[in-house]
């Protein structure tokens, strides 16, 4: 679910990012908005917003971890820690759907936290086979929404990355076809005018 940020909590991140991680700030968003945002939102957000935390990734000598003796408790000191076998109030079980920060539909395909994106899905179930190596499946009308088989399109990673240069993924998936096509023509332009070069 795509959480849509007020003016107010964007102005909280901006004001909190520095020194905290996304885990952390995320925390104090939460207590501060009563929310269930999670890190990889969080990490998301400050990503698309260009907020930096300042931090390495590296703990400096005497760094004190924001969680340092609160294992199995909760804020209010009750213990919470998990049984085996619990699942936490966040928990979604396979299969469920949820939209990431690039917009696409990503479905739950495995415990504890393994997501795949849908269209990807879609078109191996349509085609009866993997996704191969080196290759994207994109959406010809550039709706990331819609699913249906002919919408989705198999290119190679090359293709794609032509196609972004010049725009040729357009709103309708017979143009976005076409596109593939200029592409090949563009690709073998460059490789003869490399080779020309080089001789």
């Amino acid at each position: 679910m795509i959480h849509r940020y007020t003016m107010e909590q964007r102005e909280f991140i901006k004001n909190n990012a520095l020194g905290k991680g996304n885990a952390e700030l995320a925390s104090l968003f939460n207590k501060n908005f009563n929310t269930n945002l999670s890190k990889e939102q969080m990490k998301g957000f400050k990503a698309n917003n260009r907020i930096s935390s300042g931090l390495t990734g590296r703990f400096e000598t005497g760094h004190v971890p924001f969680n340092k003796d609160t294992k199995g408790l909760s804020n209010g000191g009750e213990v919470t820690q998990y049984r085996k076998g619990h699942k936490p109030h966040n928990y979604v079980p396979v299969g469920s759907e949820r939209v990431n920060s690039d917009e696409y539909v990503d479905i739950k395909i495995a415990d504890p936290n393994k997501w795949r994106g849908k269209h990807l899905i879609v078109w191996e179930q349509q085609n009866e086979r993997s996704v191969p190596e080196g290759h994207a499946v994109i959406f010809g009308d550039g709706n990331k929404r819609n699913f249906e088989p002919d919408n989705l399109i198999l290119l190679t990673r090359g293709q794609l990355a032509i196609m972004n240069r010049r725009g040729l993924i357009k709103k309708d998936a017979d143009l976005t076809r076409t596109g593939i096509i200029m592409a090949d023509l563009i690709g073998k332009i460059s490789e003869r005018t490399r080779g020309r070069k080089r001789k």
